[in-house]
């Protein structure tokens, strides 16, 4: 058993607590949405979820760091334990009706994401993993499943998964994309969380993004990862930091990196 068990029983705790707040709100009429400095969009429901899980975790864990998308970084003093929350993963769909979006808990330990939950609730799926435990969905028509990457080992064979093109063309590496798409066996832009979770289903084989941050990504890693795949950036450091994600079945990763390198 994985000594993170109470720790992911609270991670689905916090999850089943943003679920109802979330779907409260999908669809409603009435949805309350800004722009943030940034131009991306923030619905009342992403501020909401977020003060949820915030409330929780000061009381059940006031030694621990909490980041969120929308509150950054608080409480913990110097604690090495981090709660990493993306109240919704997915508001530009979250917004317009499409129902491929989630809430992303991470616990961070040292630096490394030891504890990955996504809940997306309307889609009635949720994933999650744990350092040493293994990575699991539940696909709520029956018990949970443990779940591992595709065994494909050559590129020709793969398919491949991104969130848009113009980000690529905006750091010069277009050409290199549009290559690996025309060498792999197929590729779709699933975009956001879904495309890794599908990486770690072995659905599908290589997920790549750019502009990222630590939130979009902390959860991620321990499902990937103890699904049995590598998640890096383009690099090829391992872990959320970077960013940029490259996340494999780890057969065909350090092709992969090497084609986006150059």
């Amino acid at each position: 058993m994985s000594g993170y068990a109470a720790d992911l029983a609270l991670a689905q705790s916090l999850a089943d607590t943003a679920d109802a707040l979330s779907m409260s709100r999908f669809l409603a009429l009435d949805l309350q949405v800004r722009s943030k400095p940034d131009l991306t969009p923030v619905s009342d429901a992403d501020t909401a979820v977020e003060v949820a899980l915030r409330t929780v975790l000061s009381r059940l864990k006031p030694d621990d760091l909490v980041l969120g998308e929308e509150g950054g970084v608080v409480g913990g003093g110097s604690s090495s334990r981090c709660w990493v929350i993306d109240p919704i993963d997915g508001t530009k769909n979250y917004v317009r009706g499409v129902p491929v979006w989630a809430t992303l808990i991470a616990l961070v330990e040292d630096g490394n994401p030891v504890v990955g939950v996504v809940s997306a609730p309307a889609l009635g799926r949720r994933w999650w993993g744990s350092e040493g435990a293994g990575a699991y969905v539940d696909r709520r028509a029956g018990p949970p499943a443990r779940i591992s990457v595709s065994q494909v080992e050559r590129l020709e064979d793969a398919s491949f998964c991104y969130s848009s093109l113009p980000e690529w063309e905006r750091i010069g590496k277009l050409d290199p994309m549009l290559q690996l798409m025309r060498d792999t066996w197929r590729s779709r832009a699933y975009g956001d969380f879904y495309g890794y979770v599908l990486l770690a289903e072995g659905a599908l084989d290589i997920m790549v993004e750019l502009e990222l941050a630590v939130w979009d990504l902390a959860a991620l890693v321990p499902i990937v990862v103890e699904a049995g795949g590598r998640f890096t950036d383009l690099a090829g450091q391992p872990g959320p930091d970077g960013g940029n994600a490259v996340a494999t079945n780890g057969r065909v990763h350090d092709e992969v990196l090497r084609r986006l390198a150059a």
